[in-house]
């Protein structure tokens, strides 16, 4: 397979075109680093990739019996026939997004020291790395939506608005890209990035709605979640698949605009570092 690392060509730009670009010329091996990284999820297990359905099932009997049986919580929103299925499907559609960005952050800082040989060995387009993790992640995520897609459907109702759900993700996924283009080519060089952004990422599953509704913190706080990438992306996608309300396009649109220019920076960051990554290996 012919390898073509696009961003050593004279006079192109790197931007996130480029990179789209190059992973559609190379889509074969695209495809198959995004099958080994899946395939890599449930090695050695018994069940495999059975795995990705029953860990969300899972997650959301741990959910529905800590906060809606222990706890009793009740949110605001949700309507009062079927509160407890109601709250069951909120948390875990909070904590399937916060998760998929989660994964993303956390694996970006050593996800090129976990591939040195590609950078030590071989011309290869590692730009495309972080884009398979990426992939991979929303995979998951995929499989976990449309698992609360199907209970919403048996025990609830569902609208035409959850056809926009990939609409609504879409900033998230940019978030996440642009993040680990940066994350994972600051890991060459800092090599506590690692230990530095996991309690980071703890620290932003409370900072956002994913266990309480936004509309629980004080006024004053409240327009700090506007620049938060997971908040909106998490309001959002409950309003379309429980509640059946219509997206806030202007605050979307402000989102989609500002995950697009950090997904730009983070492959610009990329780029230009990623010179050094074999001097520092």
């Amino acid at each position: 397979m012919r390898v073509t690392d696009l961003s050593e060509v004279p006079g192109t730009t790197w931007t996130l075109c480029q990179v789209l670009r190059q992973s559609w010329l190379q889509r074969q091996l695209f495809l198959k680093l995004l099958r080994r990284d899946f395939a890599e999820r449930y090695r050695g297990s018994y069940l495999g990739a059975v795995w990705a359905v029953l860990l969300p099932l899972l997650s959301l009997t741990v959910f529905t019996f800590f906060f809606g049986v222990i706890f009793k919580i009740r949110w605001p929103a949700a309507p009062s026939g079927d509160s407890l299925h109601n709250l069951a499907l909120i948390l875990f559609i909070g904590m399937a997004l916060y998760n998929f960005l989660a994964e993303c952050l956390c694996r970006a800082p050593g996800l090129i020291l976990a591939h040195q040989s590609y950078v030590k060995n071989v011309v290869f387009p590692l730009d495309m790395l972080p884009a398979v993790m990426v992939t991979s992640a929303l995979l998951m995520l995929g499989v976990t939506l449309a698992v609360i897609l199907l209970l919403q459907a048996l025990v609830g109702e569902l609208t035409t608005t959850v056809l926009l759900l990939p609409v609504i993700v879409l900033p998230l996924v940019l978030s996440a890209l642009g993040l680990s283009w940066f994350l994972s080519a600051l890991g060459v060089f800092i090599r506590d990035t690692q230990q530095l952004v996991v309690p980071l990422v703890q620290l932003l599953m409370f900072l956002s709605p994913v266990f309480y509704p936004a509309s629980a913190l004080p006024s004053e706080v409240r327009p700090w979640l506007e620049y938060n990438p997971l908040a909106l992306v998490i309001e959002q996608a409950r309003g379309i698949i429980l509640f059946a309300q219509p997206p806030a396009w202007i605050p979307y649109l402000f989102a989609l605009a500002a995950s697009l220019l950090l997904a730009l920076l983070g492959a610009y960051w990329f780029a230009r570092t990623r010179k050094g990554f074999a001097d520092v290996l």
